[in-house]
């Protein structure tokens, strides 16, 4: 899944979620994530979070 940066998702409520910034900001951090996050990314279809391992990209 590709989500380019300046993405923004509207909610049905008319809440705004800046979606390319928090995923920007998540693979730059994804070697603090727990084993949990990255899974629970990783069933969402990130494929950078599935590739990961004990820390460390492949």
């Amino acid at each position: 899944m590709t989500v380019p940066r300046a993405h923004v998702e509207r909610l049905e409520d008319g809440t705004e979620v800046k979606l390319g910034v928090f995923l920007s900001n998540t693979k730059t951090r994804r070697a603090t994530l727990t084993s949990g996050k990255l899974q629970q990314l990783a069933d969402l279809g990130l494929d950078w979070a599935a590739t990961q391992t004990n820390g460390v990209a492949r």
